[in-house]
C-alpha cells in the first residue's frame, strides 16, 4: 500500500498501482455492465453469463486504461521526463510525471500518444471480434470484444476534447504554449475550457437524469465534476510550482522543533508531548543526529499497558530521504517528496543534523498570501 494506493506490478521499469477509488469504479462498472448494458444489447443470455462478460469486460478496462497511460510514459521517458509510476484512479488514469514538460513539442507528443493508443487498441478489438465473428466465437465472448472495441474508440475521442487536464486539452495548451510562448496563460486558457466542459456534462448528466436515464445521467454527472475540479486543480498546481520554484526549504521550515530522544517511554511521550504540544510528529534526536520520527499513528497496535515500558526508539520511524530534505533544496522538490511519500511533514536536515520541519499547510497559507498581497505570479 502506498498512502490510499494498492500496487499491482511493475510493467517496463514503472510501478502501476490503483487509487483506493478505482475500487468503487470496478464494482459500479461490473454492476453497469452485468445489469444495464449487456441485456441490452444481447438479450436471452441468463444473469450468471451477463456477470462473467462484465468482469471480463473490466480486467479488460483496466488493461486498456493501462496501455492508454503506458504510452503517454514511454514518450516521456524517450524525452528524458522521469515517470514516478502509472496510477489508475476513479475515472480513468494518470503518468504521475516527476516534472512538466520541457517544451510544447514533448507536451504534444505525450499528450497525442494517449488517444493514438485508445485507438489502435479499439481496431485491434474490432479486428478480433470481426474474426470471431467468422470463426463463430460465442455470443458473449463477441459482446466482450465489442465493448472493447467501443469503450477504447470512446476513450479516444473523449480524450481528444479541448478540455484541460484531458489528453486534447494538453494538446490545446501546446499549441497556446507554443504560438504564446506562455505556460501560464497556456494553461489558463486550457484549464478554463476544462471547467466549462465540466459544466456542461454536469448539465447533460442532470438532464439524463430528469428525463429517466438514472445510469447515464449519474455518469455523465460524475464525470463533469472531476473534469471541472481537476481542471481547476492543475492550474492551481502550475501556480504553485511557479511561486516556490527556486525558493529553498529553508525559507518555509519552523526552526528548532521539538524533539525527543528514542529512550523516552511511550507514556511519557504521550503525556509530555503529544498531550502538550499537539504536533503530529516528533523528530527523535540522539547525541545530536536526527534518526527519525514519530508520531501519533506509530502508537496504533500497541498495547496500552506497554506504553510505560517500551522505547520510542522501538517504534518510531528511521530518517529516510521520504521524510528528510536538504534545508537548501527546492520547495518544489520538498512538495513532489510529500505526494509521493503521502505525508505532509518533512524533516529539514543539515547533513545528519535537523534544522527545522517544513509542512506543507505552511507552505500553502504563504503561498495564500502571495496570492492575496501579489496577485498570481
Amino acid at each position: 500500500m502506498l498512502g490510499k494506493r494498492i500496487v499491482l506490478f511493475d510493467l517496463l521499469g514503472f510501478k502501476v498501482q490503483i487509487d483506493a477509488s478505482w475500487l468503487f469504479l470496478a464494482m459500479l462498472v461490473t454492476w453497469s455492465l452485468a445489469t444495464g448494458v449487456f441485456p441490452v444489447w444481447y438479450e436471452g443470455f441468463d444473469p450468471a453469463t451477463y456477470w462473467w462478460m462484465a468482469a471480463v469486460g473490466v480486467i479488460g478496462l483496466v488493461f486498456s486504461l493501462i496501455f492508454h497511460e503506458m504510452s503517454h510514459s514511454l514518450v516521456a521517458r524517450r524525452y528524458g521526463l522521469r515517470i514516478r509510476g502509472i496510477t489508475l484512479f476513479i475515472f480513468g488514469g494518470v503518468a504521475e510525471m516527476e516534472e512538466e514538460p520541457a517544451n510544447p513539442k514533448v507536451e504534444f507528443l505525450m499528450a497525442v500518444a494517449g488517444p493514438i493508443a485508445s485507438g489502435v487498441l479499439a481496431v485491434g478489438f474490432y479486428s478480433i471480434a470481426m474474426a470471431g465473428l467468422a470463426l463463430e466465437l460465442p455470443d458473449p465472448v463477441l459482446g466482450v470484444l465489442d465493448y472493447l472495441a467501443l469503450i477504447n474508440g470512446l476513450l479516444a475521442v473523449f480524450n481528444l476534447l479541448p478540455a484541460f487536464p484531458l489528453d486534447g486539452g494538453r494538446m490545446l495548451r501546446a499549441a497556446l504554449w507554443y504560438f504564446k510562448g506562455d505556460l501560464r496563460a497556456a494553461t489558463r486558457t486550457a484549464s478554463r475550457s476544462g471547467e466549462i466542459f465540466g459544466l456542461m456534462f454536469m448539465a447533460l448528466g442532470g438532464l439524463n437524469v430528469v428525463t429517466g436515464n438514472f445510469i447515464g445521467g449519474m455518469w455523465w454527472f460524475l464525470i463533469g465534476l472531476f473534469l471541472h475540479t481537476a481542471a481547476r486543480a492543475s492550474y492551481m498546481q502550475l501556480l504553485n510550482k511557479r511561486a516556490f520554484e527556486g525558493e529553498p526549504v529553508r525559507r518555509f521550515m519552523t526552526p528548532d522543533p521539538v524533539t525527543i530522544d528514542s529512550e523516552t517511554t511511550l507514556d511519557a511521550f504521550v503525556m509530555n508531548y503529544l498531550y502538550h504540544s499537539h504536533h503530529g510528529l516528533y523528530p527523535v534526536v540522539d547525541s545530536g543526529r536526527l534518526t527519525g520520527c514519530i508520531g501519533a499513528r506509530q502508537l496504533k497496535g500497541v498495547p496500552r499497558e506497554d506504553w510505560g515500558i517500551m522505547r520510542v526508539g522501538e517504534v518510531f520511524v528511521p530518517s529516510t530521504a521520504d521524510n528528510t530534505i536538504p534545508a537548501g533544496t527546492d520547495s518544489v522538490k520538498a512538495m513532489a517528496i510529500m505526494r509521493q511519500s503521502a505525508t505532509s511533514r518533512l524533516m529539514v536536515v543539515d547533513g545528519e543534523r535537523l534544522v527545522g520541519i517544513v509542512t506543507l499547510k505552511d507552505m500553502l497559507d504563504l503561498f495564500a498570501l502571495k496570492m492575496e498581497l501579489e496577485g498570481p505570479p
